[in-house]
């Protein structure tokens, strides 16, 4: 397996669960639930993603400037989440930032698999694609279980 394949694994993830979050309405248990998944999943994604995509994308020219602006879009997105936690569930505009996660997260997904991979394709040996892949999925796990 390669990096740009355990990613993908993990935007689906990602997709299904903003997806999800987004058709909840009001202070239930169960936008609670999903969103304390998507939380979860989008931090230990970033983090690992960042250390074991984007940390090695950033020591190559060719890829720096795609993986410094890719990080700053992880940090958009945290804001998002803490405006999340910050606003009470049942009121009119979570759902407005809701979707304005869901719309960053799509576009940050997408950005990544349709031009951050390619270059990172070009850049990366074969070998470190299948070794990040590894360190990746090997901090995910651990991650997931440590919850």
């Amino acid at each position: 397996m390669t990096i740009f394949e355990a990613l993908r694994q993990e935007h689906e993830i990602q997709r299904d669960l903003i997806d999800k979050l987004i058709k909840t309405e009001g202070k239930t248990e169960e936008r609670k639930k999903i969103f304390e998944d998507l939380k979860h999943e989008l931090k230990i994604h970033e983090d690992a993603e960042e250390r074991h995509f984007y940390v090695p994308l950033m020591e190559k020219d060719l890829t720096q400037e795609k993986a410094r602006h890719s990080v700053a879009e992880h940090h958009e997105m945290d804001e998002l989440v803490e405006q999340l936690e910050d606003t009470k569930m049942d009121a009119s505009n979570w759902l407005k930032i809701a979707k304005e996660l869901e719309h960053q997260l799509i576009h940050h997904l997408d950005e990544e698999e349709h031009e951050v991979f390619q270059m990172a394709g070009k850049a990366l040996t074969e070998k470190q694609k299948t070794d990040l892949a590894s360190d990746y999925n090997k901090e995910i796990r651990k991650r997931r279980k440590d919850r």
